[in-house]
């Protein structure tokens, strides 16, 4: 026998697909599908399950509040439980962790909020100091304190900026082991600190290292991992993490929480937290740590870096860009946008559109599934607005957009927006801003 679902009642949340440890579930066509081949009757999905569109058969079903002690109601005893579900239920029956203020190393209490400081080839990722800012505020709403964790060789020098960023106490790894990044030697050092210091809260950008390494440490840890947050807040009630993300292709937002495993883990977009404000003098505690690890422990070696092209690099830290759409029309146009970049030092990127139709890499694609950004200034040429490039985009310090259909969306997130025809705007645009460079009065 398998799980039978109701397919009038399934409303494709997925929740079911998440839940079961055999991986029979899948959504097809929005609707849950049980693989017969996998299927184990677990009944760890009827659980989960917000609708009751799924039951194990020839067993009564059941409404979810009478399967889930925390959902409110009491068990039914009169009308027992298919055995499945109710050993996963007892198997299970895990509390929610409060937030502790004062940490017990090796013990049962965590305590205090994370930043890991990413640091490689000389330079800090400038989300690091974005979520020290973003940190304070989530360490504050709970009672506790704010961290920053630099790993590397030779990094005495980030020290100093940790403090003037905010953070109280700074955990310091230093090896030459650690001087090029790999994945697993920096998750042994990170893994390490966090078994015996026990923080609540973990955070790290979502760059191509956090998305990289936090995984790791996550399996590691057996923790719960939320990926490429845009939204971080803490609950007033229980003080657990509030890890919000865009999902189903940006259509709605998912609040995530992590009730019952610790620490709680986060990547965030670059761009999408404020730069907290920088004070020189800063002081705080500095623990240094021992790396045990040698050579042979690890599997992988660094024989080569390859910098990457310096227009498309870092696109997350451009302070002013210039963004193609499909309203360009076709890849010999995007002449007259770099133009543009050129005269205002600044980087090209564009809409997802723009790179299928291979006018650009994907690594200058800003939106939801692509790079968030928030330069100075944002040009958008020939943009529509789609929900999913403007979340990447939105939270620019100042929007200028060109479009030719008065109704377009970007015009609605613009604080500038200019209607007509752009290939006679932006030559217009590039003519003006050279000759204001060329007389030195460009603003």
């Amino acid at each position: 026998m398998t799980v039978a679902v109701d397919k009038t009642k399934c409303i494709g949340c997925g929740a079911c697909v998440v839940e079961c440890p055999v991986e029979a579930m899948d959504l097809i066509d929005g609707i849950a599908v049980v693989d017969p081949k996998k299927c184990e009757d677990h009944g760890k999905c009827v659980l989960v399950c917000p609708t009751n569109a799924l039951a194990i058969p020839n067993q009564p079903s059941k409404p979810k509040e009478e399967l889930d002690p925390e959902a409110g109601s009491k068990f039914n005893l009169k009308d027992p439980l298919p055995e499945a579900v109710k050993d996963y239920a007892q198997d299970n029956d895990k509390k929610t962790i409060p937030a502790q203020v004062t940490p017990v190393a090796g013990g049962d209490v965590w305590s205090g909020v994370w930043v890991i400081i990413e640091y490689t080839n000389g330079k800090v990722a400038p989300v690091s100091w974005e979520l020290l800012g973003e940190g304070r505020k989530l360490a504050d709403a709970i009672g506790c304190g704010l961290s920053g964790v630099i790993t590397g060789n030779e990094i005495d020098s980030v020290i100093p900026e940790a403090f003037a960023y905010g953070a109280e106490k700074v955990y310091v790894v230093d090896h030459p082991i650690l001087k090029d990044y790999r994945t697993e030697p920096y998750a042994e050092a990170i893994t390490s600190l966090v078994r015996k210091y026990q923080p609540e809260i973990i955070l790290m950008g979502a760059t191509s290292m956090g998305r990289d390494v936090f995984p790791a440490i996550a399996t590691k840890l057996q923790t719960g991992l939320t990926a490429d947050c845009t939204v971080l807040g803490i609950d007033p009630e229980t003080k657990l993490l509030q890890q919000t993300r865009p999902a189903f292709g940006g259509n709605i937002m998912a609040t995530i929480l992590c009730r019952t495993s610790r620490p709680q883990m986060s990547t965030v977009r670059p761009r999408v937290m404020a730069m907290p404000e920088r004070i020189d003098g800063r002081e705080g505690e500095l623990i240094r740590e021992e790396f045990t690890f040698d050579e042979s422990d690890f599997h992988t070696k660094i024989l080569e870096f390859i910098g990457s092209d310096a227009k498309s690099a870092f696109l997350d830290k451009a302070e002013i860009i210039v963004a193609v759409g499909l309203g360009l029309a076709a890849k010999k146009n995007l002449a007259i946008a770099e133009e543009l970049a050129d005269v205002l030092g600044g980087t090209i990127a564009g809409t997802r559109g723009a790179v299928e139709a291979g006018w650009l890499t994907h690594d200058q694609q800003v939106g939801q599934s692509g790079v968030t950004v928030r330069p100075k200034v944002y040009i958008a040429i020939g943009i529509s607005g789609a929900i999913q490039h403007l979340v990447g985009m939105e939270t620019s310090d100042f929007i200028i957009a060109i479009n030719n259909d008065p109704e377009a969306s970007i015009l609605k997130v613009a604080n500038f927006g200019i209607v007509g025809d752009l290939f006679q705007i932006v030559p217009a645009m590039t003519a003006e801003f050279k000759k204001r460079l060329q007389h030195g009065v460009a603003n």
